[in-house]
């Protein structure tokens, strides 16, 4: 073989391998499977490192290595059982529960500043029964985009003025936030505002909307930043990393020390030195370096690549679909799910300050789990119903009709 041929060979591989990429992507249901596929396997994932990572503190606190991951394999359960039932579900069903959806989430917000309990500094749980708390924040998340889907898809002929884009989503958005705020989380009080200007650009909102409220959104938190010790340390830590690494920059050193240790190929499977009590909150907002040191370079790129697929799916749903309604959840979700992953990750980077979110899908909390489970149901019911979608489920049942006669 000549060094022509030999150099033809890759080239004829790589369009090769492009062609079948392309060839899958064109498949009708190729969104849905991208959808269930990377949300699974993230889930599975999280499972696994939930295991891993949680044990030397469930075994602390209650005296089994086991119990918290079995608490988030129960919410696992739970939580695709909603994913299955939400990916069977209509447009019409979800806009025709918006408002009560919204009404709960607004009345739990209420709910959690009178009768709430105080955790690491926020008082954003509600005690359920046992073990088991509610963040209603996390929920508030996933009712703020049913809602203002179909507010925006029932208004979509008056958006041109600026009263009917903003009036009354900014209102009970805003109001959402400071409720957020008031029991002290600022991380999911900024994710509501993601999502809220994620839904106002999938309708088209013009430009200097977004240069005012990001405006608006900077003073804001500086503002929050100066009014809490707490804020300001952290961000002061930001600024100058390294600074007091005993101190206030304990959990992000601890983390870029574990996400060091890893290498290429981690130190394996449940061998994290970090999760035995240097790196707090090991199986919750800090979990991605737990993932490195054990999975090394490797697992955080899969991690990486399943949440750039997830992303993929979602937008790419948002932008082919010709239904308002799909347009406008699908950027909502897909705004909250992708900004708050790049938050968690950036934070443990220190390439952004840590703002207190969890890897979604991943981190340990039913709470955050199973909003997103059903948000994820709900666009797989979405893309099931394109009609090119609908039309490949019709011959493929046909198909197998005829198979079983």
């Amino acid at each position: 073989m000549t060094a022509v041929d030999n150099e033809s060979v890759p080239a004829t591989s790589a369009r090769w391998l492009s062609g079948r990429v392309r060839l899958l992507l064109d498949h009708p249901l190729s969104t849905y499977y991208l959808l269930l596929g990377a949300s699974l396997l993230l889930l599975v994932l999280g499972l696994v490192m939930v295991l891993s990572a949680s044990s030397i503190e469930s075994y602390r606190v209650f005296g089994s290595a086991y119990t918290l991951a079995q608490r988030q394999a129960m919410f696992a359960v739970i939580g695709v059982v909603g994913l299955v039932f939400a990916a069977r579900t209509s447009i019409q069903f979800w806009r025709a529960i918006c408002w009560y959806l919204l009404a709960v989430s607004l009345g739990l917000l209420i709910a959690v500043l009178i009768v709430g309990v105080e955790v690491s500094g926020q008082r954003n749980w509600i005690e359920l029964f046992g073990p088991f708390r509610l963040q209603p924040s996390e929920f508030a998340k996933f009712a703020l985009i049913v809602w203002g889907a179909d507010l925006l898809t029932r208004k979509s002929h008056l958006l041109n003025s600026w009263k009917h884009l903003l009036i009354p989503l900014l209102p009970v958005a805003g109001l959402m936030m400071v409720l957020v705020l008031l029991e002290g989380d600022f991380g999911n009080a900024f994710m509501l505002a993601a999502i809220t200007c994620g839904m106002l650009f999938a309708v088209g909102a013009p430009l200097r909307l977004f240069v005012l409220l990001a405006g608006l959104g900077a003073g804001g938190i500086w503002l929050l930043t100066i009014a809490a010790p707490y804020r300001m340390d952290r961000f002061a830590a930001w600024l100058n990393p390294g600074n007091d690494r005993l101190g206030v920059d304990w959990q992000v050193t601890q983390g870029q020390y574990a996400l060091g240790t890893g290498g290429f190929w981690g130190v394996g499977l449940g061998a994290s030195r970090e999760k035995w009590g240097s790196l707090p909150e090991a199986h919750t907002d800090f979990i991605f370096p737990v993932i490195g040191e054990e999975l090394g370079l490797v697992g955080t790129l899969a991690v990486l690549g399943l949440f750039g697929i997830l992303a993929f799916a979602i937008f790419r749903l948002s932008k082919s679909t010709n239904e308002t309604f799909v347009r406008v959840a699908a950027a909502g979700v897909g705004s909250w799910i992708l900004l708050q992953a790049i938050l968690n990750i950036g934070a443990v980077l220190g390439l952004l300050p840590i703002t207190g979110v969890p890897l979604p899908l991943v981190s340990y909390g039913g709470s955050s789990l199973l909003p997103i489970l059903a948000a994820v149901g709900m666009l797989l019911a979405f893309a099931r119903q394109e009609p090119a979608a609908r039309t490949a489920l019709r011959r493929k049942s046909t198909a197998i009709s005829l198979r079983r006669r």
